[in-house]
């Protein structure tokens, strides 16, 4: 593959040594996707890899499908606001969960239908109550043990959970025979999703139609110095962040 030529626009997922952290890199030619004019590089390093977890998630791991009741995680960061956004697009209904009252505003604007807020597993009555007593058919969870069980619980029969912490706290652990109401668990790896670079460049094509289109809005949260990258990772353990943080080589 040889079709880039010095001077152009690019973006990239990852790299096996994930060295992105730097200024400068080289990268072999299949992790790259060239950039439409229309697409700054600001809204490609914050849709590139949320995007494409979000579209993994939401197709191979549970294909949402039109009514499809979804519970998302830590919805005002920056997977979460796209989850919500592509679940919606794709005829579901979003009940979302943020940290912070002040949080509430921006998972609204991204079209959550319901938004609550809620840490641990606090959330399990109101969202039975929400779905009359159902529960959701599929839970995008990041924020590791401290909510696992929680999500299990409001699953309705053949749901399903997508993990894909832990973003916060621990790895968790089950036994099969605690799974309940014959429900699945998926473990979503975004490079699953892009195991060739004719799909890498075929699905982040699509997002980037999407985002042209208006379809699906980029919500860059911060913006840091590359020299401030600890400082980056600790306010997102800190849950006080929302959106897409990008590091400013």
């Amino acid at each position: 593959m040889t079709d880039f030529a010095s001077g152009d626009r690019v973006a990239w997922l990852t790299i096996d040594s994930h060295g992105s952290y730097t200024e400068q890199m080289v990268i072999p030619v299949g992790y790259v996707v060239p950039l439409p004019d229309s697409i700054d590089h600001e809204t490609a390093a914050a849709v590139v890899l949320h995007g494409l977890t979000a579209d993994h998630f939401t197709t191979a791991s549970h294909s949402v499908q039109p009514g499809d009741i979804a519970l998302v995680h830590a919805a005002a960061g920056g997977v979460g606001l796209m989850l919500t956004q592509l679940i919606k697009a794709r005829g579901g209904t979003v009940i979302g969960l943020v940290s912070r009252p002040e949080k509430i505003q921006i998972v609204e604007n991204a079209g959550a239908d319901h938004v609550l807020v809620s840490t641990g597993g606090a959330f399990v009555d109101r969202v039975k109550e929400l779905t009359n007593g159902e529960g959701v058919h599929a839970v995008f969870d990041g924020a590791g043990a401290t909510t696992f069980q929680a999500s299990l619980e409001v699953l309705r029969t053949h749901g399903t959970l997508v993990f894909y912490g832990p973003l916060i706290g621990d790895v968790p652990s089950i036994s099969m025979n605690e799974i309940p109401r014959s429900t699945r668990i998926t473990y979503g790896v975004t490079n699953d999703h892009v195991r060739t670079p004719e799909e890498l460049r075929a699905r982040t094509s699509e997002l980037f139609t999407l985002v042209e289109r208006g379809d699906l809005v980029v919500n860059i949260g911060r913006r840091y110095p590359l020299i401030e990258a600890g400082q980056a990772h600790r306010d997102i353990e800190s849950r006080a962040t929302t959106g897409k943080l990008l590091l400013i080589p």
